[in-house]
Formats: C-alpha cells, structure tokens, sequence
C-alpha cells in the first residue's frame, strides 16, 4: 500500500495598516485580484471581481518553469469587516489544497492580511521535488504578503 503524502499547513497574518480607508483599499485590491498581480502572479479566466464557484487559472515563473496552477473559489467573503476568499486547488496545480486570503479590520483598528494553507505536492515533478515546492510555496506566500503591505 502507497504511503500517503504529508500535508504542510501553515498561517502568516501581517499588519498592513490602520483604519477604514486602509480596510477598504486593500479589500478592494484582494477581491479584484490587484494583490495576486502585484504579487506577480497573472490570474487568468477570472471575472473582474472574485464570486464563489470561479474557476481562474494562476500563472507564474520558477525559473525555468512557467507554472499554470488552477484553482476554484470555494467560498467569498465581503462584509463590513472581513473580506476574502477560500480556493481549492484543482487538477493540473503542482499542490493539492486549499489557501485562505483574508484582509480584516480589528477593534484595534488595525487592518491585518491573513494567508493559510494546507497542502501537498500533487503533480510528479512537485513530488519529486517536495523540499523545492514547499520552498516554492514560501516565496509565493510572502510575494503575497508584500504585495498587500504596499
């Protein structure tokens, strides 16, 4: 019988600064997928604003590799203080999994971003080269995390 493979979890949650406008920006740049594309990842077959059942496919470069990752929207959220989106991977993206990204505004007033994970390497290549694809995953994580700081 096959040994299954380990799944790798994780959260980051950063302050990305303070107040209702700020909430707001950065709500409106996660849901409309500017924090993906500042993050340099194209996000392809996408409707201009993220709605639960969206499939879009991800693309991106590790060197030498142009990476075509999809995905669906499992659920949205956009209220008053908290937006976001859950996705699952699909077949076809390198890990198997779901990824949060979330942008809340606290009581503190402060506006934090907030990505988690919990995946596996799906594909031969990104089984074959586990420690590669987690160190893969950690540099697209903070490419994000940079991305809604700015």
């Amino acid at each position: 019988m096959r040994e299954a493979r380990p799944w790798t979890s994780f959260e980051h949650v950063v302050v990305v600064g303070t107040g209702p406008d700020r909430f707001a920006e950065v709500r409106e740049r996660l849901l409309t997928w500017r924090i993906h594309h500042d993050a340099h990842i194209e996000v392809l077959d996408a409707p201009p604003r993220a709605v639960p059942g969206a499939v879009v496919r991800q693309r991106f470069w590790l060197f030498p590799l142009r990476i075509i990752a999809p995905v669906k929207l499992r659920s949205v959220i956009d209220e008053e203080r908290r937006a976001g989106f859950t996705y699952t991977t699909l077949p076809g993206h390198p890990e198997e999994g779901v990824e949060d990204f979330f942008v809340d505004l606290r009581d503190s007033g402060e506006v934090t971003f907030t990505i988690r994970a919990r995946s596996r390497p799906a594909l031969w290549w990104s089984r074959l080269g586990a420690p590669v694809s987690l160190l893969a995953q950690r540099w697209i994580t903070r490419r994000y995390l940079e991305a809604a700081a700015r």
